[in-house]
């Protein structure tokens, strides 16, 4: 096996023998372990980036709340506000990304499909970051789609050291694990170098360490829809940071060990268990499914 990897200093290392880049090492790890051709695996990552591209465009049409009353019609705001005259400061593409985001997320809400990245309480994140990048570099979906093998590259190394689940690592394995991995697909893009792009992961992750994960009523929708809109730009930063030169303190395998000691130390109850954070305040607690809603098939 030439191609395989399980830390970024594997990872690396593997790149600068062949110097290839992270995207390519993925693709040769896949072909090197799996049953499909390079012409299949390549056809299937621009399938999941068209369903991507679908969810956001179906997100953006919602004008109605979910069924919990949580999410809903919020993408398709912030669109029209990105298009309006007191757009942000930022300009219209960073309102733009977060409502890309959201949308996703408002697709899941209303039992769309959605291709999770990793997690469905973080599919909104590489989703965002991508179509915001491709439209903003007037790119095709084949060269954008290549980012999703950037992102599962990292994804993997991810997966190896820590976890993405929320109820065993809180959020931040489920949207700074979606962070890590968009952050470094956008760098890879820009042409970073793969110390580039695995650096970007590193910055992206570190910061989203503590993370909780506090689903309000138990529903994969709030507070999980705004935090994919938000750390959509974090990814954006974390990529422009590291394509300016600026190196992450703590290498990126450490920083996943640091994602797993925490997850390992975090309480249960910040576990997407809805028994702390944002889900038991007053408000929270408002939208706690009750047995009788539960028993007509009204929870998710």
């Amino acid at each position: 096996m030439n191609y395989q990897f399980r830390t970024a200093v594997q990872l690396l290392e593997l790149c600068q023998r062949h110097q290839i880049s992270i995207a390519e090492a993925t693709i040769q790890s896949e072909i090197e372990t799996g049953s499909l051709s390079r012409e299949e695996i390549e056809h299937r990552m621009l399938t999941y980036y068209g369903r991507m591209k679908e969810a956001v465009h179906a997100g953006l049409k919602i004008t109605e709340r979910s069924r919990s009353g949580l999410s809903g019609g919020d993408s398709r705001r912030v669109l029209t506000h990105s298009q309006g005259t007191s757009v942000s400061a930022l300009g219209s593409i960073f309102e733009k990304s977060i409502a890309y985001a959201l949308a996703v997320l408002e697709t899941n809400a209303a039992f769309g499909r959605i291709v999770a990245t990793p997690t469905a309480g973080s599919a909104g994140i590489c989703p965002a970051c991508l179509l915001t990048w491709q439209e903003a570099r007037e790119s095709s979906d084949e060269t954008t789609s290549r980012g999703l093998f950037t992102a599962a590259g990292i994804g993997k190394i991810i997966g190896h050291g820590a976890c993405f689940s929320g109820a065993q690592g809180g959020c931040q394995a489920e949207v700074g694990s979606a962070c890590s991995m968009a952050a470094a697909a956008i760098c890879e893009l820009d042409g970073g170098t793969p110390e580039q792009a695995i650096n970007a992961a590193g910055l992206a992750l570190q910061n989203t360490l503590g993370l909780i994960c506090d689903p309000i009523g138990g529903y994969v929708e709030a507070p999980c829809t705004m935090r994919n809109g938000l750390y959509g730009l974090h990814a954006f930063g974390a990529a422009a940071i590291s394509l300016s030169g600026v190196q992450s303190v703590v290498p990126f395998d450490e920083v996943v060990g640091a994602l797993r000691e925490v997850g390992n130390k975090m309480p249960r109850i910040y576990k997407e268990t809805s028994e702390g954070g944002l889900a038991t305040t007053p408000t929270g607690l408002l939208f706690k499914p009750t047995k009788r809603a539960c028993a007509s098939g009204s929870c998710n």
